[in-house]
């Protein structure tokens, strides 16, 4: 057990509160050497948790405890508590977890702190925009990040923004043939905008067939084709 004050926290912010340790139990098989700075943050973080302490220095203990481990899905929660709980403004939480984005582009909670942002503005008009800028980052290299796509979807879904979602999925391809992922958002999108009746499926198997025609060995426009035509009766379709 540690004593004393911290040492990576302010001593005087924290002068007081007592520290709760980990408890691996008497006999901890293979005991986690965490680092000094870790230790520390976490038993400040469990202290302030067990006595559900929304205030300012617990805020900015949650940003110490993520910056440490952003897979920690409890203290994204607690911070989220104590956004409310302080009045604070979610925009500002925004533009923090987008600069948080680029150098965790597959951390769950971020994802969803980021969606939870956006339930509480109502929407944000720059949301689609950091999407393409996300997926097109030439340093990133991750045009086909699932959590960018799944959040994009929940985006334009919630907030209706489907005008111009389709456009977006061409450039997607033109910049890469056999993204998946751009492929599955075009059905999405087809899915949810028109009733998939015959001539939407003509049109679709007329517009994949053009991909397929391109790169003939590619799964994704195969797996599309696949998609638009299965149990729909197309052995008597022909193509233009």
């Amino acid at each position: 057990k540690m004593a004393g004050p911290p040492l990576y926290l302010d001593a005087l912010v924290w002068e007081g509160v007592e520290r709760v340790p980990q408890d691996d139990g008497p006999d901890p098989v293979v005991p986690i050497n965490y680092s000094v700075e870790f230790t520390e943050a976490m038993d400040y973080f469990r202290a302030v948790l067990q006595a559900d302490e929304r205030s300012e220095r617990a805020l900015d203990l949650t940003e110490k405890v993520i910056a440490l481990n952003a897979a920690n899905y409890t203290v994204w929660g607690f911070r989220r508590d104590c956004i409310d709980a302080l009045g604070k403004d979610w925009a500002e939480e925004l533009m923090w977890v987008t600069e948080l984005a680029p150098d965790n582009p597959k951390n769950y909670q971020i994802w969803h702190h980021r969606r939870c942002c956006l339930k509480k503005l109502g929407g944000h008009p720059d949301e689609l925009a950091f999407l393409d800028d996300f997926l097109t980052d030439e340093e990133l290299e991750d045009a086909k990040n699932y959590h960018a796509w799944a959040h994009r979807q929940w985006v334009v879904k919630e907030f209706g923004l489907w005008e111009g979602e389709l456009a977006f999925v061409e450039r997607m391809l033109e910049m890469d043939i056999r993204n998946n992922s751009a492929y599955n958002q075009r059905m999405f999108v087809i899915k949810h905008t028109t009733d998939m009746g015959r001539p939407v499926r003509e049109r679709e198997v007329d517009w994949v067939l053009q991909k397929i025609a391109q790169v003939p060995n590619n799964d994704s426009s195969w797996a599309y084709l696949r998609g638009v035509v299965a149990g729909q009766g197309f052995f008597s379709y022909e193509a233009p």
